[in-house]
């Protein structure tokens, strides 16, 4: 297997204390401003994410227009480049179509198809959103969703989306009469029991109704030209890659025996970061085994939290707390639990939606504590919760964790890897506003990065 890149672990930069105005962070020099790439988008910074994060907190705390505490992201698009690199180092002969719900951010969108990638879409208006930037044909676009609407069908074919996939006959008569000449790929049903989101309850034909649907295709003059399969959102265990392949195989010959000579394989996704590199090497192992001639074979795949949820990071305020009086005294708490509760400006029902439709279990750290960003290792801490700002009871971020007792309202929490299916599924409940993005391109390759995004707009005037 090729050499993977490994970007170093966060390196936090000291910062004991305020500079001398609150205003200063308006003449940071560490994180100069060029003009912007795309006029229609927020500016692109310099400068690591974390300085970011800090100068937010420092505007906030200026208090220079109303809600000026409210939550933020910084998102750092080095991070998206640098997982791209890991992708083609490990999976040179797998071309990635960014699944765009995960995030659909318009910068993420900008980079991946600068860096040639292609885009899963799920509906018309992904599609659009994919389309409008420029500078991406048709045919980099897979409509990946089995179960379409008839006028998302016909939209499709307006808009010269070709690829989309099926797994029932229903579907196959909707795109005999909306969209004749697509080119359809046969979603199979694989095991996903081993990932955070099982998607086989919904998708996939098991591997005995393939003939069938086969056979229907073929009737209703379609053309098949490939199969996929998705694993599930989040796979722990990249072994499963292996028996998914398997079954791509069997498709295959059955679609031999069809009568049809398949030239696609989609993998779907499911890649976790944390286990990247040995998902890479079951599934190039697969493949080698299934699919030793592949000449005629274009394989794809689907990531999406690979690229981007590593490369957000969000900053909350505390807005409230609620503590016994005694606590407030300065009384040791109570052990086991939660002795506080701490309320930030974002909840369940905005960025940390993944909580409830992710199956993610976050953690917050102290981005600031008492008017500085240093807080000692030897501060005591006592068991709290943290809640989102709604009204709603089920608005809970974290119902245990561990915090310092000296965080006031005020503060600052923050939480890394929020990049993926977040900010795409928040809602203004309550009335609260979705958390704004900052943009940098970090410290790696940042010049590199900002090259490539000046090229492509040049490129789409």
């Amino acid at each position: 297997m090729s050499k993977v890149l490994v970007l170093s672990p966060r390196d936090y930069p000291p910062l004991n204390t305020r500079p001398n105005s609150p205003l200063d962070f308006a003449h940071d020099d560490l994180t100069p401003c060029d003009d912007p790439i795309f006029p229609d988008l927020p500016p692109l910074h310099h400068g690591h994410p974390d300085v970011h994060l800090r100068n937010g907190i420092l505007a906030a705390d200026s208090g220079a227009h109303p809600d000026a505490e409210r939550a933020f992201f910084v998102a750092d698009l080095a991070q998206v480049y640098a997982q791209h690199l890991r992708w083609r180092a490990c999976l040179p002969h797998i071309h990635p179509f960014y699944a765009v719900k995960c995030n659909p951010d318009p910068y993420v969108l900008r980079l991946l198809a600068a860096l040639g990638a292609g885009f899963d879409c799920a509906s018309n208006g992904e599609i659009s959103q994919v389309l409008a930037i420029g500078g991406v044909d048709p045919d980099r676009i897979i409509f990946a969703n089995p179960c379409k609407a008839i006028s998302f069908v016909r939209n499709a074919a307006k808009m010269g989306v070709a690829c989309m996939t099926f797994d029932n006959c229903d579907e196959l008569f909707k795109i005999a009469r909306a969209h004749p000449r697509a080119r359809l790929v046969l979603r199979i049903l694989t095991d996903d029991s081993k990932a955070l989101c099982q998607l086989g309850i919904k998708f996939g034909a098991p591997l005995d109704a393939v003939p069938t649907l086969l056979a229907k295709a073929r009737e209703l003059d379609l053309d098949v030209v490939g199969i996929s399969f998705h694993v599930g959102s989040g796979c722990y265990d990249p072994s499963v890659y292996t028996d998914a392949v398997r079954r791509a195989r069997t498709a295959f010959d059955m679609g031999a025996a069809a009568g049809y000579r398949f030239s696609l394989l989609d993998v779907g996704g499911g890649f976790e970061d944390a286990l990247f590199e040995q998902a890479a090497v079951y599934l190039t192992d697969a493949i080698d085994t299934f699919f030793p001639d592949r000449s005629e074979i274009k394989i794809i795949a689907e990531p999406g939290r690979f690229y981007v949820s590593k490369a957000f990071s969000l900053a909350t305020n505390i807005i409230a707390r609620r503590a016994p009086l005694e606590l407030s005294s300065g009384d040791p708490p109570p052990a086991e639990q939660p002795s506080v509760m701490y309320y930030i400006n974002d909840g369940v029902y905005g960025a940390f939606n993944c909580i409830l439709f992710d199956h993610q279990v976050v953690q917050p750290f102290v981005l600031s504590m008492g008017g500085s960003f240093h807080v000692a290792a030897t501060e005591p801490l006592h068991t709290s919760s943290v809640w989102g700002p709604t009204c709603d009871s089920i608005d809970c971020v974290c119902p245990t964790t561990q915090l310092p007792r000296a965080l006031r309202v005020g503060d600052w929490l923050g939480f890394h890897n929020m990049g993926a299916y977040t900010v795409c599924a928040a809602s203004q409940f309550n009335g609260f506003q979705v958390s704004k993005v900052v943009y940098t391109t970090g410290n790696f390759k940042a010049s590199e990065v900002r090259s490539i995004l000046a090229k492509f707009a040049t490129e789409i005037v």
